[in-house]
């Protein structure tokens, strides 16, 4: 499906992300009346997901993958094969891409109104942070695509299950 998202995505631009492409479709005029009508679009990935199901047979999801941030963290208590839970911090790594972008459009459009310069710095800084994490989720999302091994994964690196775990350095705080 990853592949076929890519393919659609390639259409309107060599190596455009799939998350940034949308897709429509309409009938041309010598259709007949019923369907002009009518038109359709939406995200690319979706409509690859569907494409994907009904090309190789497979049972299209009753219901996709929720996009709101409480959805998804509804999903989080239902989601117990792997596979559900790579698709959950997937898709919040996905809506973090997305948080970003509309995160610097907001830093922009502080800048453009001329709004105090310390609007638009919170809110790069806010951008930056939203890239980040969506980046560490992708780095880290394949070690939820199996059942570990281990009874713990700290054990195995010589911290016993007690020992807590640094946190990062919180960001200094900034004078307003």
């Amino acid at each position: 499906m990853h592949d076929l998202a890519h393919a659609l995505a390639d259409q309107l631009h060599p190596g455009a992300a799939p998350r940034d492409v949308t897709v429509s479709f309409g009938a041309r005029r010598q259709a007949p009346v019923e369907y002009r009508s009518r038109g359709r679009g939406g995200p690319v990935t979706v409509y690859a997901q569907a494409l994907h199901a009904a090309l190789y047979g497979l049972p299209a999801p009753d219901e996709s993958l929720p996009t709101a941030l409480d959805a998804l963290l509804q999903a989080t208590h239902t989601a117990t094969a792997p596979e559900q839970k790579t698709a959950v911090l997937r898709q919040v790594a996905e809506q973090l891409r997305n948080a970003a972008e509309i995160i610097q459009r907001y830093q922009y459009r502080a800048q453009w109104d001329h709004f105090p310069t310390e609007v638009a710095e919170q809110l790069d800084t806010a951008h930056d942070q939203a890239q980040q994490i969506a980046q560490a989720l992708d780095r880290v999302v394949t070690a939820f695509s199996h059942q570990p091994t281990a009874p713990r994964a700290q054990a195995a690196h010589g911290q016993s299950a007690t020992t807590p775990v640094a946190s990062p350095p919180s960001p200094a705080p900034r004078h307003r």
